[in-house]
């Protein structure tokens, strides 16, 4: 059994438990920073994908898990993001201005739709953002000009102090300047949760009466929430263009928007350590079952067929396990493992019993 004596009021609030658990983030940061040196070209852009789908996850968390807010339409602020940073970088602006600006502007759109949308809860609330985010993809084709409609546009490398970084080009400075913005990202998000907005977030999602009574102002938390959350999102829209090199109106479609939903529910919500591991989930699933049917198909005879809708259909019955099984995701699965060795042999399981009572307050929400 370990036990950490807290001796100052000032760790309560800490980014870690104490040392031992920082030593384990540095050692954790040092590999993904060497991953370049013991990872191939194929391997290393797969790790790419799943930070720029982190960085998008920890977006939606913030909104979702944190202060309670169910959206399905987050594509569309990766699309905005995306298209707001390669219009900024054609019109001449730098990367490192044009980068941030677009997630300032991100945010900026994700208050105009936070403003009707405060009076809505729940299922109102998913399928407003799902008409949003099914209504970006219009937008992207009727705005041709700027967007360039169905066509597209093509995004090459950006230059970063006169040194080009390109996708296909130099993988490995690109899979650091997404490594960086995912340490900043969730450096900042760390840092937010021990704030007062960030504990009024957490508030607002147990419960909006009982918040309301503390003094909270909802209508502010909600709406700074959502900006907070789409100026993340439109970052990872950033990058996932310059990933992906090409893009269109098709790119972001809503499809998008509930895989991200479902990544954070198999993660964990409510939880930093969800988006990654939600991340890790729907980035490498795809490699996963490519290797599958090839072995599957190397080892019965024959060569590999490709069957419709198979990723979506496993992604789903993982969802359903989970929701089922399991409705504190991943990361909480962890945790009751990580409880039963510390605890061992006071451990019992009524311990994480699932919660089915709600608030008296709640119950016309």
């Amino acid at each position: 059994m370990r036990i950490v004596f807290k001796t100052d009021y000032m760790q309560d609030i800490r980014p870690w438990k104490d040392g031992y658990q920082l030593s384990l983030y540095l050692i954790l940061l040092a590999v993904v920073i060497a991953a370049p040196w013991w990872l191939d070209a194929f391997y290393l852009g797969e790790l790419t994908n799943v930070l720029i789908w982190a960085i998008a996850g920890l977006g939606l968390m913030i909104l979702t898990g944190h202060t309670g807010q169910a959206s399905l339409g987050h594509a569309a602020f990766l699309a905005f993001g995306c298209y707001a940073n390669v219009i900024l970088i054609e019109a001449g602006v730098p990367f490192l201005v044009a980068f941030p600006l677009a997630g300032i502007l991100t945010g900026i759109a994700g208050v105009t739709v936070a403003i009707p949308a405060l009076r809505l809860h729940g299922i109102y609330l998913a399928i407003f953002t799902l008409a949003l985010s099914i209504l970006m993809d219009d937008l992207i084709v009727l705005a041709e000009p700027i967007t360039g409609g169905v066509a597209g546009k093509y995004m090459g490398g950006v230059e970063i102090f006169g040194h080009l970084v390109d996708r296909w080009g130099t993988p490995e400075q690109f899979y650091w300047l997404v490594l960086a913005v995912t340490v900043l990202a969730t450096l900042g998000y760390i840092n937010l949760l021990r704030t007062p907005l960030g504990r009024s977030f957490i508030a607002v999602r147990d419960s909006e009466v009982s918040a309301q009574a503390m003094g909270i102002d909802i209508a502010r938390t909600k709406t700074v929430s959502f900006a907070l959350s789409c100026a993340v999102t439109g970052w990872a829209g950033a990058l996932m263009g310059l990933y992906a090199g090409a893009f269109n109106n098709e790119t972001f479609s809503v499809v998008i928007s509930i895989q991200l939903l479902m990544m954070i529910v198999i993660g964990g919500l409510g939880s930093i350590h969800g988006a990654f591991l939600g991340a890790i989930v729907i980035g490498f699933l795809p490699q996963f079952l490519s290797i599958a049917k090839e072995y599957a198909g190397a080892l019965f005879g024959g060569g590999t067929v490709a069957i419709p809708g198979l990723e979506f259909g496993i992604f789903g019955m993982i969802l359903i396990g989970f929701i089922l099984f399991e409705p504190m995701g991943i990361y909480g699965r962890w945790l009751k493992i990580r409880t039963w060795f510390e605890l061992f042999p006071f451990y019992r399981k009524d311990m994480f019993k699932r919660q089915k009572s709600y608030l008296k307050t709640e119950r016309l929400r």
